[in-house]
């Protein structure tokens, strides 16, 4: 479908958010679904760009929904499309993939969302349909949420999830913010907690962290791989992962899985 960019503006350094003018069908977009954008209409580059989907609000278009995405520039692809002005038009796929099971998470008494980096891109959904779903009165607090970075100027959306009402807590691996070391150590700082549940999307080695601790304190967690696609649509076999039940397609089966299911060691 083609879409229009409402706006594409740089947050921070080569960090941006973008605006799409999307249809009234994406109202049923899920927290961990994704967009497959073609950025240019030439075979240069020739593969769609996935995008986590970030927020889905209302747009004063009748029968028009405004979605957002947070990007990062790291290549060719993102690089056009850092360069795209509003009015402009995009080839858009989605919402594609499967999300966070909301079922589950609602089953727990506490919900720690954990993000590495760019991580914070599908979890700030999740953290908004976690906090419009509470029940006034019952003294549920909404989701923690963890938010991981290397240096305290890498710190994304901190803001955002606070408005939400979200307690946040940071940790930068050089101690300019908040807690000093990984976030999966600010994690174990916090466990166990009974009733608990785990959302978390960032780089495959702090996932691989996160499983092993998850695992240990025996809290069920859902995690967002990141990866580089063809298709999207789960066709080309190209974002496979390994499974204790086989391959399966991080497009298609994905990008959300539990985290007991990956196998991290090859």
């Amino acid at each position: 479908m083609k879409v229009d960019i409402l706006n594409n503006v740089f947050i921070k350094e080569c960090r941006l958010l973008l605006e799409l003018s999307v249809p009234a069908s994406f109202k049923s977009a899920l927290p961990g679904q994704f967009i497959h954008v073609r950025v240019e209409d030439s075979y240069d580059p020739i593969l769609r760009r996935p995008f986590s989907i970030h927020d889905v609000c209302e747009s004063r278009k009748k029968n028009m929904l405004t979605l957002r995405v947070l990007y990062e520039v790291v290549g060719k692809g993102t690089q056009l499309l850092s360069q795209k002005k509003p009015l402009s038009g995009l080839d858009c796929l989605g919402p594609l993939g499967h999300g966070f099971d909301m079922d589950k998470i609602a089953q727990a008494k506490k919900v720690y969302l954990v993000a590495g980096g760019m991580g914070v891109a599908p979890l700030f959904f999740l953290a908004k349909k976690l906090t419009e779903n509470r029940t006034p009165g019952t003294g549920n607090p909404g989701p923690i949420v963890l938010i991981g970075v290397k240096t305290k100027n890498d710190i994304l959306r901190e803001k955002e999830f606070k408005d939400l009402g979200c307690e946040v807590h940071v940790a930068t691996e050089d101690g300019s913010k908040g807690f000093k070391g990984r976030v999966t150590d600010l994690l174990k700082s916090l466990l166990p907690s009974a009733l608990s549940n785990i959302c978390a999307c960032g780089p495959k080695p702090m996932l691989a962290a996160l499983s092993v601790i998850a695992h240990k304190y025996n809290v069920p967690a859902q995690i967002s791989l990141e990866e580089f696609m063809g298709c999207g649509l789960g066709a080309c076999l190209g974002c496979v992962i390994r499974t204790t039940s086989g391959y399966k397609r991080i497009c298609h089966d994905g990008p959300v899985f539990d985290s007991s299911e990956i196998i991290w060691k090859e």
